[in-house]
């Protein structure tokens, strides 16, 4: 058995690309594991954005209707009163759409320490090669 100091190059470099494949090879399963987790984190967010609708539209209807009523009551026509409450639903439904699309974002998404793991393996393979 050779010593580490008596070792030839084509020893030295095998042993490098070695530790260089296995290096690749853990990168790929952490990226598989971090998209996992993000594509989990998205699945969260469309079953979020769901719920939210199914349980939202019927609640919606009743409190639209008693929100025409009040304004009937209270003096408003027909038209204005179901143009008003038809705006604050509206606006409602903007927020939801944009808490949902918060969660679905492209940086929420990102497999960002992957890509910071492939940063510093760039900057370690080449410091062993050199």
């Amino acid at each position: 058995m050779t010593s580490r100091t008596d070792r030839s190059i084509s020893e030295l470099l095998s042993d490098v690309l070695a530790q260089l494949a296995k290096l690749i090879g853990n990168e790929f399963d952490l990226a598989k594991a971090e998209l996992s987790t993000k594509a989990g984190q998205m699945g969260r967010g469309v079953m979020m954005i769901g719920a939210g609708a199914v349980f939202m539209i019927p609640a919606l209807i009743l409190l639209l209707m008693a929100a025409a009523a009040a304004l009937m009551h209270a003096g408003y026509s027909d038209p204005v009163a179901y143009l008003l409450t038809g705006a604050g639903a509206g606006a409602i439904a903007a927020i939801l759409v944009g808490v949902g699309m918060s969660r679905l974002s492209a940086d929420e998404l990102k497999p960002s320490m992957t890509l910071e793991q492939l940063q510093r393996d760039k900057v370690a393979a080449k410091e062993m090669l050199q």
